[in-house]
């Protein structure tokens, strides 16, 4: 052979190996419980201290909390569970209550059964869900799937992935999986997406149903509405006593008010930032 020719046919076997797909793997799968999701690359990463609200501080979503904690109690214990969708008003706890509930329900099971794992992936990395639900397969442990703020323009590849994933068919969903999901959209797909493809539908009832059923395959839907002023005081205040700040509830109230307005919104995240903010001065002083 042309020694010539070694270098030009080494740097093509290098580039086909750049090419081919990488072999999915995980980062240590026994020692940890929390996990990121790399589409690019098929790892799961092992992510320390995942930050969370303590369950019992999160206020005035009581029978949301409920429903969320048994139904990942149950997955936990081996029993039937569903794949959860919360969806609703911004900032009132859909993405803490999911890492809350995971928490508490690892506490309560610790002692009986296995840990049970998060794993979060980005909404862009949808696609590459069968990829992953087949490295969880064999696995001895189960997963709760997690992504936020999920919503669809149109029934792209992620789409189509996704729905697919919950169809529960040959392909679907594994038995050691549960996928969780928020959103701001009830349906996943903006209202007038949908109604102006009704409109222009040989059968806009069909059109209807075809646009709203991947919301449909979960099997729990769990809404959130818009904070009142009282829950949004007693929020503060709970959050308050929890770090033990050295203010009266009447001080506290006013100037969590005052805070809201400048971020022209009343929620559980406006009352937490305030709280972080709150906290801060009070220690600088």
């Amino acid at each position: 052979m042309n020694q010539s020719i070694i270098p030009i046919l080494e740097r093509i076997a290098t580039s086909l190996e750049k090419l081919a797909p990488s072999q999915p793997k995980i980062e240590n799968i026994d020692q940890d419980n929390c996990f990121i999701w790399s589409a690019q690359d098929h790892t799961l990463t092992a992510i320390q201290d995942m930050p969370f609200i303590d369950y019992y501080l999160l206020q005035g979503i009581e029978n949301q909390k409920e429903i969320l904690f048994h139904n990942t109690f149950y997955f936990a214990r081996n029993l039937p569970a569903n794949n959860v969708l919360l969806w609703g008003a911004r900032g009132m706890g859909k993405s803490s209550l999911i890492k809350s509930v995971y928490n508490e329900v690892n506490k309560k099971i610790s002692e009986y059964y296995r840990s049970l794992k998060i794993i979060e992936i980005l909404r862009d990395d949808i696609y590459s869900l069968p990829i992953l639900l087949r490295l969880l397969k064999p696995l001895p442990y189960r997963f709760i799937i997690f992504s936020d703020d999920l919503s669809f323009e149109s029934e792209d590849r992620d789409y189509k992935a996704l729905k697919s994933v919950l169809d529960g068919g040959i392909a679907g969903r594994p038995e050691n999986v549960l996928f969780y999901a928020t959103s701001n959209r009830r349906h996943l797909m903006p209202r007038n997406m949908i109604e102006n493809e009704s409109s222009s539908a040989i059968n806009p009832s069909e059109a209807i149903e075809e646009k709203v059923s991947l919301s449909d395959r979960f099997g729990l839907w769990i809404g959130f509405h818009n904070c009142s002023k009282d829950l949004y005081d007693t929020i503060v205040i709970e959050y308050a006593k929890a770090r033990k700040l050295p203010i009266s509830n009447e001080n506290l109230i006013t100037q969590a008010n005052e805070w809201s307005v400048t971020r022209g919104a009343r929620n559980g995240r406006v009352a937490w930032q305030f709280i972080e903010d709150l906290t801060a001065k009070l220690i600088n002083t």
